[in-house]
């Protein structure tokens, strides 16, 4: 039974204002994708196909509603699509807000209660992952998405009540044999990424002993080498008293390399692939349930889950089954680039990460608004991207001719301050850079912040990764391995500290002091400083601090 309500309607208490007939109702449905009903019936029930009315229906997973939009009217028919309810959460927005190191039900009960009105729905999640995410100007319907790429899951829509499943669908022991048992089939494979015979590298070019990991399931092999990060594995975790231990290092880093190697393997040595089925399937209840497939290039089974389907509402069966382990889809590649990004990230500290998410994000919106009023003019020896027509009205302009390409805030007659010219200079006088990898950076002047800006801060690393020296607006400050430090500035001269921030030396004018006496003759400090005596006019020794 299909019946139509207003568009404000939530409780639904009742049968509606009016029991529908229609001449075709088909659902699909889509893991973590598309939720809809297409719909067809005669004009004389026009006004029951309006943008905005919500329509409900009997399908196997309950009753569900869908809210109508753009309805066609062709001759005597009228066709409209409705979307499920699910996809209210376009029409919410959250405007800034931070979930720092929550599971996803926390995650989603914090989203969905930080738009800029009460939403109708309700959240829960069995993920208990910790994560976080920095939600600036983005829908919710945007958020969950977000929430989907970093915390997984598969996404769960029943009318308002909205969950993320770390597992759906169930086994039910359906099996396909290849070309026996199916009559009608569309099938897609993807070897691009099988391995069967992997060479595996780690830090530093570490190979395994036995070289190669390797499992013989088809007639070739298909071989990769592959590199792997260990940069979590550190010598400092291996080290006692100053002294590595380079039999327990080497020992974590080969157990690491191999244990990291034989899940790949066991990841990708297995096609992708995606099957089509147009005759009914029994035993099939929702996406996400599983499907074994019995491939003739194969020595072992395929398991593959239902990524959607097609159902008929009228009928009451499904029509159509889409199962496999990957789909071509431009959302998954963004997704699939997201997440490396993502990975990358959190490796960074909290601070970093949220204001490098914040950039990322602000950027994301400028070239996206950008990208939908952009305009690009052919002008003789040069081509022009304009934010507006005609050309002279043009404010933001990107000109590109055999000279290089040029960005002008003031239009096409204004000045360019920022260029890329064809010999590969650089010229800029304004640029942000969020993160900077460079082997040496040769000549000029290095400056640091500005009165325009924050105060400029350098800081040097060893190669333990330990901070050594610091250079701010306070001065330079060296720190020794064991605590002790040094600060040098322009109105206190120089003093060293000990560990617990105690004032041991210090300069005052002419003077070299410390606690007990004026340095007369050479002394260390931390088996790392030197103080050398300097005398003066007045036979007072100072100190010079020098690293040992």
């Amino acid at each position: 039974m299909l019946s139509v309500y207003p568009s404000t309607e939530t409780s639904f208490a009742t049968n509606g204002d009016k029991i529908l007939h229609p001449l075709n109702a088909k659902i699909f449905k889509e893991d973590n994708g598309d939720y809809y009903l297409e719909l067809k019936d005669t004009i004389a029930n026009l006004d029951y196909y309006q943008e905005g009315l919500i329509v409900r229906t009997d399908t196997p997973w309950g009753k569900q509603g869908f809210r109508m939009t753009n309805p066609e009217i062709n001759n005597n028919t009228v066709t409209c699509k409705a979307y499920h309810l699910y996809f209210d959460t376009a029409r919410y927005v959250i405007v800034d807000s931070y979930v720092v190191e929550k599971n996803c039900n926390d995650t989603l009960d914090h989203l969905n209660t930080h738009c800029d009105k009460t939403t109708p729905f309700t959240t829960i999640s069995d993920i208990t992952a910790i994560n976080s995410y920095r939600c600036v100007r983005t829908s919710l319907e945007e958020a969950i998405s977000v929430v989907i790429e970093r915390w997984g899951g598969h996404l769960v829509r029943d009318n308002f009540n909205i969950a993320i499943r770390d597992e759906i669908g169930e086994d039910r022991g359906v099996v396909l044999a290849y070309a026996k048992n199916i009559q009608s089939i569309k099938s897609s494979e993807n070897w691009d990424n099988v391995v069967t015979k992997l060479l595996p590298v780690g830090k530093d070019g570490l190979v395994l002993p036995e070289t190669w990991l390797e499992d013989d399931i088809y007639d070739i092999p298909y071989t990769k080498v592959v590199t792997f990060d260990q940069s979590e594995i550190v010598p400092e975790d291996y080290t006692t008293d100053g002294v590595l231990d380079e039999t327990s290092y080497n020992n974590a880093l080969i157990n690491d390399l191999r244990s990291k190697a034989e899940n790949y393997l066991n990841t990708y040595k297995l096609p992708q692939v995606n099957y089509s089925v147009s005759s009914t399937i029994q035993n099939v209840s929702d996406v996400g349930d599983i499907i074994h497939i019995k491939h003739p290039k194969c020595k072992i089974d395929i398991s593959t889950n239902v990524i959607s389907i097609e159902y008929d509402c009228i009928a009451e069966k499904y029509t159509k089954i889409e199962f496999g382990n990957f789909k071509n889809k431009l959302q998954d590649l963004v997704s699939s680039i997201s997440s490396s990004v993502t990975q990358e990230v959190n490796k960074e500290n909290t601070t970093n990460y949220t204001k490098l998410q914040a950039e990322l994000e602000d950027a994301t919106n400028k070239i996206n608004t950008a990208m939908n009023d952009s305009y690009v003019v052919y002008d003789g020896s040069k081509i022009l991207v304009l934010d507006r027509l005609p050309k002279e009205d043009a404010v933001n302009v990107i000109c590109i001719n055999n000279g290089g390409i040029g960005f002008s805030q003031n239009g096409i007659n204004g000045t360019f301050k920022s260029a890329w010219t064809i010999d590969g200079t650089l010229d800029m006088q304004q640029i942000n850079v969020i993160n900077l990898v460079a082997d040496m950076i040769k000549g000029g002047t290095l400056k640091l912040g500005s009165t325009l800006n924050e105060a400029g801060v350098l800081e040097l690393y060893n190669e333990a990764n330990k901070l050594c020296c610091l250079l701010d607006k306070s001065g330079i400050t060296i720190y020794c391995e064991d605590g002790t430090y040094v600060k040098l500035n322009p109105e206190d001269g120089f003093a060293g500290y000990d560990a617990n921030d105690t004032k041991i030396y210090w300069a005052d004018g002419d003077e070299f002091h410390q606690k007990k006496s004026v340095v007369e003759e050479e002394i260390t400090i931390a088996s790392k400083l030197r103080i050398i005596p300097i005398q003066t006019d007045t036979n007072n020794g100072i100190g010079f601090v020098s690293v040992a």
